[in-house]
């Protein structure tokens, strides 16, 4: 005959065990779900970046084509033209976007991108009258000039400034907005 002795409460470790277990696969299935969605939180922003690189780049396109349409169709009229151009600065909103229908603006397809533009003259009065008074622009001091040369010199009364607000809009219908400061003359 076997000897069946066994040890008071072993069949009470055996549940308690169990118990470890579980509750140690418990914390880690936890663990694992909080690892997969911090990746996933990652790979997202890392793709927001790049939709937000590519559309900052696509924005060059628009500023290249804003520049090359001022310099080309922009000459001393002080007319506005149909959507993109104001001879004088717009309202603008809280962030200093200008107050216009970008829904009208013309635009330009870089790959996945729209990129819509506008331009405004940096100029109060329309039509410029005296071109010595109104309108200039102020140079930025040369670092290299004498003392002798005047601080408050302005560039020739041909220079004028403008004003470009551009808007990408790209995938998922995000939107990216560029503003650059242009000066013909």
């Amino acid at each position: 005959m076997k000897n069946l002795h066994r040890h008071p409460g072993a069949r009470q470790q055996a549940g308690v065990t169990m118990l470890v277990v579980l509750v140690l696969l418990s914390v880690m299935l936890l663990g694992g779900m909080a690892l997969a969605k911090l990746t996933e939180v990652g790979t997202l922003a890392s793709g927001n970046t790049a939709y937000r690189e590519a559309s900052i780049q696509a924005s060059e396109v628009g500023l290249n084509t804003v520049f090359q349409r001022i310099r080309d169709e922009i000459a001393n009229e002080e007319a506005d033209q149909a959507g993109w151009y104001w001879a004088t600065a717009q309202d603008t909103d809280a962030k200093g976007m200008p107050e216009v229908d970008f829904d009208e603006a013309p635009t330009v397809t870089v790959g996945a991108y729209t990129v819509a533009y506008v331009a405004e003259r940096m100029c109060d009065t329309t039509p410029v009258t005296n071109p010595l008074r109104q309108c200039l622009i102020k140079l930025e001091p040369d670092p290299f000039a004498s003392q002798q040369s005047d601080p408050d010199k302005l560039e020739s009364p041909n220079s004028r400034q403008f004003r470009v607000t551009i808007r990408v809009t790209g995938p998922k219908d995000t939107r990216t907005w560029v503003q650059s400061l242009i000066t013909k003359g």
